[in-house]
């Protein structure tokens, strides 16, 4: 667990209004980049730089919206895999979210239910999202400020049988698991303790700020230090690939990020140095229950993965869902999905159940970053 041969390091996102910077700052071993800002076949200056001192890069996407009720759209994905392919990348990255629904964009990453019929269609989204692409896909937690009512797993829960039954990696951002904390008294720690760590990609960290009674994942803040203690607690289950700072606005000075930077290795180095070897791995370490069995599958024909494609994790015991009640969850969370998009920025009314204040502030917090987009800030 801890002799990784596709360890990347410490890094930040690249961002074009910081993209001097970051070919400054010392230690930054690799980068990602929002792939629906580049334009294959061009790639950024800054960019070709940083490839050519050997940083990695990595396209981040998100726009596939994965968790939605439609298969994944082939114009999105085959943008992935040419970014990927153009920055000789070893992964790329997306979300477990919903971002549009019955021809409505929403204009962000909303969270999904974590119910059977969504996992049933996220689990067929994945698997079509893999064959389409030339890396292996990690699929990060979203940070939320509301809930769905209904859910039927825990977060650890639904992605473990994800990556058991599809074999995509983690992306494991903590920030969101203390933003979900906060907003929804989720408890991070249950949800560290039911992930199959063999399956990390990397780990994102951030910060935000609390206004309207919630916390918001603004990406405009330093880390507070609830979020470094939980990048401490999630090394000392393992040793992560990569840790990622992730800065989307209100850039501050070289400095404050040099040193925002130092203090994650500083983190990292520490529980890595603390860890034992009893201790790299803690999935259930926390539970009585016994973890589900993951055989590796790797010389099966009957695994359905193509030639090329992410090695499957493992088998879960799921029940088995056909091709036509996929189809049904499909229709049921079309449904709810377009519901509940329409609330957010069409002001219908809030479908049955759901927190309505908490509806609110996502609601105008949609409408604010729709106001940006229209009216930026002048350069």
């Amino acid at each position: 667990m801890t002799d990784r041969s596709d360890m990347l390091g410490i890094g930040i996102g690249w961002r074009p209004e910081i993209d001097l910077t970051v070919e400054r700052l010392p230690g930054v071993d690799f980068v990602e980049v929002i792939a629906e800002r580049l334009r294959p076949p061009r790639i950024p200056e800054s960019l070709r730089l940083l490839r050519a001192r050997g940083v990695t890069v990595i396209p981040h996407g998100v726009g596939l919206g994965l968790g939605g009720a439609e298969p994944p759209d082939p114009a999105r994905l085959a943008h992935l895999a040419a970014c990927a392919r153009l920055l000789g990348s070893p992964l790329v990255s997306e979300h477990i979210a919903v971002v549009r629904a019955d021809g409505v964009e929403a204009g962000h990453l909303l969270p999904v239910p974590r119910s059977r019929d969504c996992l049933d269609v996220l689990v067929e989204n994945v698997r079509l999202a893999q064959a389409a692409l030339p890396v292996p896909l990690a699929l990060e937690n979203v940070a939320a400020l509301f809930g769905w009512p209904d859910d039927d797993l825990a977060e650890g829960e639904f992605l473990a049988e994800l990556v058991a039954r599809t074999g995509v990696r983690l992306l494991v951002d903590v920030a969101n698991l203390h933003t979900n904390r906060l907003n929804q008294a989720v408890d991070p720690l249950d949800t560290l303790a039911g992930l199959p760590w063999d399956a990390l990609g990397y780990v994102h960290v951030a910060g935000g700020y609390p206004r309207d009674g919630v916390w918001h994942d603004t990406h405009t803040r330093p880390p507070s230090a609830d979020v470094y203690q939980l990048l401490g607690e999630l090394c000392a289950r393992t040793r992560p690939p990569g840790v990622l700072l992730e800065w989307d606005g209100d850039y501050p000075s070289d400095e404050v990020l040099a040193d925002t930077l130092g203090q994650i290795r500083r983190v990292v180095g520490s529980a890595t140095d603390q860890r034992s070897p009893s201790t790299t791995d803690q999935r259930y370490s926390s539970t009585d229950q016994r973890p589900p069995t993951f055989t590796d599958q790797r010389s099966s024909s009957a695994t359905g993965i193509r030639a090329g494609a992410p090695d499957p994790v493992g088998t879960f015991p799921a029940p088995h869902r056909s091709a036509s009640s996929v189809g049904g969850a499909r229709d049921r969370l079309a449904e709810r999905y377009a519901e509940l998009i329409r609330a957010l920025v069409l002001a219908a009314p809030a479908p049955d159940g759901f927190d309505v204040e908490r509806l609110r502030i996502q609601a105008d917090r949609l409408a604010a970053r729709r106001r940006r987009h229209q009216h930026p800030r002048p350069s």
